[in-house]
């Protein structure tokens, strides 16, 4: 345990050390997102208004993004924690074995835009998995694949998320399973514990704050991302960026202030719940290090 603590106290003090190049980041990103705060306000001659955001709110295409935003971003999050956190508890001894690491590395290496157009390869009315089976006779032909990939739902765009951010979730959980002193469970098992016991007791404490970290860094990449609902989505509802974008590209000036305020909102929203979130993990931390954590 002392040992864990001074792992803890080692990374409060190695984020000391970053803190000018965070502040750094921060002005710069914080001049762009200014910018775009900016031209969200404005209008094309220039002048100051919040229209843009009234009528942002009562834009039905807006509405149905965000709706689906939100959705497929929740749904794959979850998933890639949930399976990350199994697939970490059931392997992280076999991944103490460098070479090992690679199978968990090698999807990491691959672009998201090409993951997707795996997906679509693979799993589209006519993809390879259904020529496979329409070969086998498993169905009459192509067309009665289901719809996999660009549905109204967006399981498309969840399948590759799920499938590209479920070893980032290992990697990021992996350390944490090599700090715990699993003596612990051993104690709580011979006690009479269950292994539910044992994990809420020993491992949750510990997984919970970067659990929380790892989903608001999955949940912001998600719902910002352009490449893979562009790919995989379809016309009508877009995810968030994808409408951002056809308004910002459309030809028609007046709704470039939408296009500016249709990613603020979700920003200011996720910078909220993010703050709100990592503050109270941090508390969770001190408790830890001062051995308060039921």
């Amino acid at each position: 345990m002392n040992g864990q603590i001074g792992l803890l106290k080692n990374k409060w003090k190695a984020g000391l050390y970053l803190l000018p190049a965070v502040m750094v980041i921060f002005l710069l990103v914080g001049y762009g997102m200014w910018s775009a705060v900016a031209q969200s306000f404005q209008t094309i001659d220039g002048s100051w208004t919040t229209n843009s955001y009234l009528t942002l709110f009562r834009n039905q295409l807006f509405l149905d993004s965000i709706i689906l935003t939100i959705r497929v971003t929740t749904i794959a999050t979850i998933l890639a924690l949930a399976i990350g956190l199994v697939m970490t508890r059931l392997l992280y001894q076999f991944f103490k074995d460098s070479s090992s690491k690679l199978l968990v590395w090698i999807p990491i290496l691959i672009p998201h835009f090409v993951a997707g157009y795996l997906v679509f390869l693979f799993l589209s009315q006519s993809g390879l998995l259904s020529s496979f089976l329409s070969h086998l006779g498993v169905i009459e032909n192509r067309a009665d694949f289901p719809v996999l990939v660009q549905d109204q739902f967006g399981l498309g765009i969840i399948l590759t998320y799920v499938w590209k951010e479920v070893p980032f979730v290992i990697l990021m959980l992996l350390p944490v399973y090599y700090e715990i002193d699993h003596r612990y469970s051993e104690v709580v098992r011979t006690l009479g514990g269950s292994r539910w016991d044992s994990f809420k007791t020993v491992e949750w404490p510990w997984l919970l704050p970067v659990l929380v970290e790892t989903g608001v860094i999955l949940f912001a990449f998600i719902a910002s991302a352009f490449e893979v609902p562009y790919l995989l989505g379809v016309t009508r509802p877009e995810m968030l960026p994808v409408r951002a974008y056809e308004w910002f590209f459309s030809g028609d000036w007046s709704k470039r202030p939408l296009a500016f305020s249709a990613m603020i909102v979700p920003g200011v929203v996720a910078l909220l719940l993010s703050v709100s979130l990592i503050g109270a993990i941090q508390k969770h931390r001190l408790r830890m290090v001062k051995g308060r954590v039921r």
